[in-house]
């Protein structure tokens, strides 16, 4: 994997050039039930709590959802007794390379942007960082798309076994919901792998699929086949990094599974998160100064 502090496609860029001009927000006193409906409405991962004078007060995710469901919370209850708090703050003009590394560090998914007034302004997410990392890649004269691609091409390009790293976790398809939830947290997981008793991939069970299940009171003896998205989204680790990035955006996805070509089995999982955390382009062309963004 790419090491944090090499040159890289990131560099000298600001927050402003990745981040999203929105946010969700809801008074902190609105039940979890109705913060659910938002965040799938919007297809958002991470919900602004309000207090009663309407400043930001703590972040509601998924992971926060999905250990109410876990914990047998009533889904009528307010978003404050589960939000993290506090919100965590970027500026505009803050390095992007800054911001993603308070990401790491803190361990969450998403960053409030505050302008010069300390008004927040939008949020900045892992997506948004690949989004910025794919169209700098598609956009650069060094792009497979902009030539046709050969085993002649002498530029190096990162393939998606150049950034993935650790295991496959998975369950069977008969394991209940109550143990899902339990690997989920364990390995910290935003999906786990759904397998038959061959050990043959048959689904997948992310946090969005248990946030449906909570939501619609599933009982957590259920088992996991019951809840499961299914076919598998699947690369292989020899495939362009660019292209599984491409993939994973015009399909709306967070994470395409793994698999050696070899042998045909899996060897990793490949999300947006890891596309953002390598801080690179699709090659080792890339070069900070082969950015061009409008200010």
């Amino acid at each position: 994997m790419l090491k944090s502090n090499e040159k890289n496609t990131l560099s000298g860029v600001s927050v402003k050039n990745a981040m999203r001009r929105q946010f969700n927000a809801l008074p902190q006193s609105t039940s979890i039930d109705h913060c659910i409906n938002t965040l799938l409405k919007y297809k958002v991962s991470g919900i602004l709590a309000l207090d009663d004078t309407g400043k930001p007060s703590g972040v509601l995710s998924k992971t926060d959802i999905i250990g109410a469901y876990y914990a047998d919370l009533p889904i009528e209850s307010p978003i404050e007794h589960i939000m993290a708090t506090p919100p965590l703050m970027c500026t505009m003009e803050q390095p992007l390379e800054t911001a993603l590394e308070q990401m790491r560090e803190n361990t969450v998914y998403r960053l409030y942007v505050v302008d010069s007034k300390d008004q927040i302004v939008g949020t900045l997410a892992y997506p948004d960082i690949v989004g910025l990392l794919y169209k700098s890649c598609y956009m650069c004269e060094y792009s497979h798309y902009r030539k046709k691609y050969s085993d002649t091409d002498t530029i190096k390009r990162l393939t998606v076994q150049d950034v993935i790293f650790g295991e496959v976790k998975s369950v069977n398809m008969a394991d209940n919901l109550f143990n899902v939830l339990e690997e989920l947290s364990t390995y910290r997981l935003g999906a786990i792998l759904v397998v038959d008793d061959e050990n043959i991939p048959v689904g997948v069970v992310s946090k969005t699929d248990l946030i449906f299940a909570y939501k619609h009171r599933c009982d957590k003896l259920q088992p996991a086949s019951s809840i499961m998205t299914s076919p598998v989204q699947t690369c292989y680790g020899d495939d362009l990094l660019e292209e599984a990035v491409k993939k994973m955006i015009f399909s709306d996805i967070h994470r395409l599974f793994v698999i050696n070509r070899l042998n045909d089995t899996m060897d990793g999982v490949f999300s947006l998160t890891d596309a953002a955390r390598c801080r690179s382009g699709s090659c080792h062309a890339c070069m900070s100064s082969r950015i061009t963004l409008e200010n």
